[in-house]
C-alpha cells in the first residue's frame, strides 16, 4: 500500500509538471467571450536580426512568450509573431485585428484547407484595400474555417516604432466597434476642422502670421491624427501604399515645424524670449532635415531625430510660454495648458514607439483628445492676442508721429535680419546636404570598389547576389557563377615584384571587363581570384561560352620591362538551381569545381556536380582543358 501511494504521488507530480508548459502554450478557443479581448498574453515572439527568414525558417526558430508585450520599440529587426488557434468551437466569422495602424511592413501567414500557409501583405507598404479583408481602419483578416487547431504567423517590421496589439473579433462585434469609433473620432475631427475653418476666415481678414501658422499646425495635426487612427489611409489614399511624404515621420515633422513657428509668432519669442526663439528655430531646421532624411530612406534616423527634439524644442516652448505668462501675457498661460496636454500625449506616443509603454485602448485616444483641447485653447489665445494687438495699435497711434521714423528703421532692420537669417540657414542646409552627398559617394566608392582594378569587390558582389537571387526566385530564372583563379601569378610576383603583379591584375581585369556582358556582374574577390555572376534564361550557356573565351583571352602574353609575362585561368562554373539553392552554396560549388581544375592540371574549366538537395538527376563533371602549352 505504501509503495502504491508513492507511485500515485509521483504520477500526479509528473502530470502537473507536464501541464505547466501546455497551459502556457494553450490554443485560443474561438468562443464569444474571446471577442475583443487582448491576445498578447498568449502571443509568441521570435526576433529575426538578419531580416532574411522565410516562413519555413521562422517556424524552425524558438519562439518566446510575449507575456503581454505589445511593442518592441524602434527595432531594426523583423519580428515574427505566432498565435495558436483552436477553431473547434467556431460558430461565426472571426477576424484577427492588429491595433497598430501605422506599421510600415506587416505580413499575415494564414493556412488554407490543405495546411499550406499563404502570405497576406498588409501595413503601409501595400494599398489599404489590399491589406485587409474588412474596410476597417486597422489591419484585419478573416480567420480560416478549419476543423483542427492551427497557428497564425505574422511578420512585422518598422524601425520607427514596432507595435502589435492583437485582438480577435467576431465580425458583428467588430462592425459595432467600428461604428462607435467612427462617431467618437468623427466628433474630434469635426471639432478640429471647425476651429480650422473659423481661424482660416480670420486669417483671410487679418493676414496675421500667428493665424497662418495656427491654420497650418491645426491642418497638419488633423492629418496626423487621421494617419494615426488609420482613417487617412482608409479615405485619403485607399488604393495605393502610404506615400513616404504622408508616413509617421513626415506628417509629425510637418506638424512639429508648424507648431514651433506658431509658438514663435504667438509668444513673440524673437522679442521677449530670444534664447527660446533660437532653440525653436533649430528645431524647425531639424524637422526639415528629418523629412529629407526620411525621403532618402533612413526612416530610423529620421525618427530618432524627432525623438531628440523632446530634449530641445518642447522644453523651450514650455519655458517661453511660462516666461511670457509671468510677464503678464495671458495667452502664454493658455498656451502652457494646451501644449502641456499635447506634450503629455506626445510623451505617451513616443514611449509607445520606443516600447517603454505598451499600446492599449486607454492610450489610443489621448493624443486626438489633447489636440482637440489644444486647438480650442490656442484659438482663445489667438482671440485674446488680437485684443492685445488692438490695444497696442491704439497706443501706437498716439505715438505715431514721434516714433514713425524709428519704427520704419526698425522694420527695415528686422526684415534685413530675417532675410539674412533665411539666407544663412539656406546656405547651411545646402552645405550640409552637399557634405552628406559627398560622404555618401565616398563611402560607396570605398565600400564597393577594388582600388587596384577598379572592379566591384566582394562586398558589392554579395549585395548584388541578394538582388539577383530574389529576382531569379520570383521569375524562375537560372543564375550562373564563374570563379576564376590565375595560374602562375605568384611566381610573377616573386620574380618581378609587386608592380609587375599589379600590372598583370589590372590587365587581366580589363580583359575580363571587355569579355563580360553589361548586365553581368564581374568582381575581384581578392588576390588573383575573380568571379562573374550571370543572370537570364540562358545564364548557364552564356557562362560556359564566357569561360571558354576567357581561357583563350586571359592566356595572351603581357609585356613588362621587355619581359613577356603569361598567366592562365582556372575556372569553376556552377549555376542555380541545378547546383545550389542560395548564393553561399553556389559559390562553394563553383569553388570546388575550380579546385578540381587545379588538381587536374590547371588552365581549364570545370562544371560543378549537381547539389544533393535537388531532385534526383544524373551528376556530371565537364572539364574543358586549355591548350597543353598554356597549362602549368
Amino acid at each position: 500500500m505504501h509503495q502504491n501511494t508513492w507511485a500515485r504521488l509521483c504520477l500526479l507530480g509528473i502530470l502537473l509538471l507536464s501541464y505547466l508548459p501546455i497551459a502556457q502554450a494553450a490554443s485560443i478557443a474561438l468562443q464569444h467571450a474571446v471577442s475583443g479581448q487582448e491576445l498578447n498574453g498568449q502571443l509568441w515572439l521570435s526576433e529575426d536580426r538578419s531580416r532574411s527568414w522565410t516562413l519555413a525558417q521562422a517556424r524552425e526558430q524558438p519562439f518566446q512568450p510575449a507575456d503581454g508585450k505589445t511593442s518592441v520599440g524602434g527595432s531594426p529587426s523583423h519580428w515574427w509573431l505566432r498565435i495558436d488557434i483552436d477553431p473547434r468551437s467556431q460558430t461565426h466569422d472571426w477576424l484577427l485585428v492588429v491595433g497598430a495602424v501605422t506599421l510600415h511592413d506587416l505580413v499575415f501567414y494564414l493556412p488554407d484547407a490543405n495546411g499550406v500557409y499563404q502570405p497576406r501583405p498588409s501595413g503601409q507598404t501595400v494599398a489599404f484595400t489590399q491589406g485587409r479583408d474588412l474596410n476597417y481602419r486597422r489591419p484585419a483578416v478573416y480567420l480560416p474555417k478549419l476543423d483542427a487547431p492551427y497557428s497564425i504567423y505574422l511578420r512585422t517590421y518598422d524601425p520607427a516604432g514596432n507595435s502589435f496589439p492583437l485582438k480577435l473579433w467576431q465580425s458583428q462585434d467588430l462592425e459595432n466597434l467600428r461604428a462607435d469609433e467612427n462617431i467618437g473620432l468623427g466628433l474630434i475631427y469635426g471639432t478640429i476642422l471647425a476651429l480650422l475653418l473659423y481661424n482660416l476666415f480670420v486669417l483671410i481678414s487679418l493676414r496675421d502670421w500667428a493665424y497662418f501658422w495656427y491654420v497650418m499646425a491645426t491642418g497638419s495635426a488633423l492629418i496626423f491624427i487621421m494617419s494615426m487612427s488609420g482613417h487617412g489611409f482608409q479615405y485619403l489614399w485607399p488604393n495605393a501604399p502610404v506615400p513616404w511624404y504622408f508616413d509617421r515621420v513626415v506628417v509629425p515633422s510637418i506638424w512639429g515645424l508648424c507648431a514651433s513657428a506658431f509658438t514663435q509668432a504667438l509668444l513673440q519669442t524673437r522679442r521677449h524670449v530670444r534664447l527660446a526663439h533660437h532653440v525653436l528655430t533649430f528645431g524647425i531646421v531639424v524637422y526639415v532635415l528629418a523629412i529629407a532624411i526620411d525621403g532618402l530612406g533612413y526612416r530610423w534616423l529620421a525618427a530618432a531625430m524627432i525623438g531628440f527634439l523632446i530634449l530641445t524644442s518642447i522644453p523651450a516652448a514650455l519655458i517661453a510660454a511660462f516666461i511670457r505668462w509671468r510677464q503678464g501675457f495671458y495667452p502664454g498661460l493658455l498656451y502652457l495648458i494646451g501644449y502641456g496636454f499635447v506634450l503629455s500625449s506626445m510623451v505617451v506616443l513616443i514611449l509607445r514607439a520606443l516600447g517603454i509603454v505598451q499600446p492599449n485602448d486607454n492610450t489610443a485616444y489621448i493624443f486626438p483628445l489633447s489636440v482637440a483641447f489644444e486647438t480650442i485653447l490656442f484659438s482663445f489665445a489667438l482671440a485674446y492676442r488680437i485684443q492685445l494687438l488692438k490695444q497696442e495699435k491704439s497706443h501706437a497711434l498716439e505715438l505715431a508721429n514721434q516714433e514713425k521714423s524709428a519704427r520704419l528703421q526698425l522694420f527695415a532692420e528686422t526684415q534685413e535680419r530675417l532675410e539674412r537669417a533665411v539666407a544663412e540657414r539656406t546656405a547651411e542646409l545646402e552645405t550640409a546636404n552637399q557634405r552628406l552627398r559627398d560622404s555618401e559617394e565616398e563611402l560607396k566608392a570605398v565600400a564597393f570598389l577594388d582600388p587596384l582594378t577598379q572592379l566591384p569587390n566582394r562586398r558589392y558582389l554579395l549585395a548584388r547576389a541578394d538582388e539577383a537571387f530574389a529576382h531569379a526566385q520570383r521569375h524562375l530564372e537560372p543564375l550562373a557563377m564563374l570563379v576564376i583563379d590565375l595560374d602562375n601569378f605568384k611566381p610573377i610576383n616573386d620574380e618581378h615584384g609587386h608592380d609587375a603583379g599589379d600590372m598583370v591584375l589590372s590587365t587581366i581585369a580589363e580583359r575580363m571587363r571587355r569579355s563580360v556582358r553589361h548586365e553581368d556582374t564581374l568582381a575581384r574577390l581578392g588576390g588573383d581570384e575573380f568571379a562573374v555572376l550571370l543572370s537570364g534564361d540562358d545564364a548557364p550557356q552564356q557562362a560556359e561560352e564566357l569561360a571558354n573565351r576567357l581561357l583563350g583571352t586571359l592566356a595572351n602574353v603581357m609585356h613588362y620591362d621587355n619581359e613577356e609575362l603569361r598567366v592562365t585561368p582556372s575556372i569553376g562554373l556552377a549555376w542555380y538551381p541545378q547546383h545550389a539553392s542560395n548564393f553561399d552554396h553556389l559559390y562553394r560549388a563553383a569553388d570546388k569545381a575550380l579546385y578540381r581544375v587545379k588538381q587536374q592540371g590547371r588552365a581549364g574549366l570545370a562544371i560543378a556536380e549537381q547539389s544533393s538537395i535537388q531532385r534526383p538527376a544524373v551528376s556530371y563533371v565537364d572539364t574543358l582543358q586549355a591548350p597543353k602549352g598554356l597549362r602549368d
